[in-house]
């Protein structure tokens, strides 16, 4: 029997603000039942490689997203069956041995740079959220992240932008807008999307 009530795909550039999003839903709606499944779990396993290969990978081209696990995984979660969530390491470029035992919940939130890419995958949300952020603002923010995050140098960082990242924005991910049911400028609060998709919940789970 399905038991979901919603599920809702949350897409954008890199650094446009996603998981602040996500992360703010789930402190203001905390009384809700909410799984958030990030596309990044899902890049592709990339054991066979060697550390110079994989970083060479492009992380920001649909080929390198596991779309039948992440699918398959959204399926199996919308049937309220449990999954093995991914656990993805990107300080090695490749998923971990671990993986984290996810339950279905009554609103699935999925959210990622590439989710729109894919046709089976856009057939399975409700509702396809975009978050439209201005590109200088969206460098800044991944210059940050990968600092303190994941350990990369500005220089590093700089020239994947360039070779990558930027490309891959305005050859895949711009032009995905087009499949989102509604198109979130995105301010340092966030409270537009924030509220729109609060009220969405609210409306379907109660």
């Amino acid at each position: 029997m399905i038991i979901y009530m919603l599920v809702i795909g949350i897409s954008g550039g890199t650094g446009s603000g996603k998981t602040t999003i996500v992360n703010k839903i789930k402190q203001e709606l905390s009384n809700k039942d909410i799984c958030v499944i990030s596309q990044d779990s899902y890049y592709k396993n990339t054991d066979t490689l060697s550390e110079k290969k994989r970083k060479e990978i492009n992380f920001d081209h649909p080929d390198a997203i596991d779309f039948n696990l992440l699918i398959a995984h959204v399926q199996q979660l919308k049937l309220g069956k449990k999954i093995e969530l991914p656990i993805y390491s990107f300080i090695k470029h490749n998923r971990t041995k671990d993986t984290i035992a996810t339950s279905a919940n009554k609103v699935i939130i999925v959210e990622g740079i590439l989710i729109f890419n894919n046709s089976e995958l856009r057939d399975l949300f409700d509702i396809k959220f975009y978050v439209d952020t201005d590109t200088d603002e969206r460098l800044i923010r991944r210059i940050k992240r990968d600092t303190k995050e994941r350990g990369r140098n500005i220089d590093d960082i700089l020239d994947r932008y360039l070779s990558t990242l930027k490309p891959m924005h305005k050859k895949f991910i711009a032009p995905s807008k087009e499949y989102a049911d509604i198109v979130i400028p995105n301010n340092k609060r966030n409270d537009t999307a924030i509220n729109i998709i609060k009220t969405i919940i609210n409306e379907q789970c109660c």
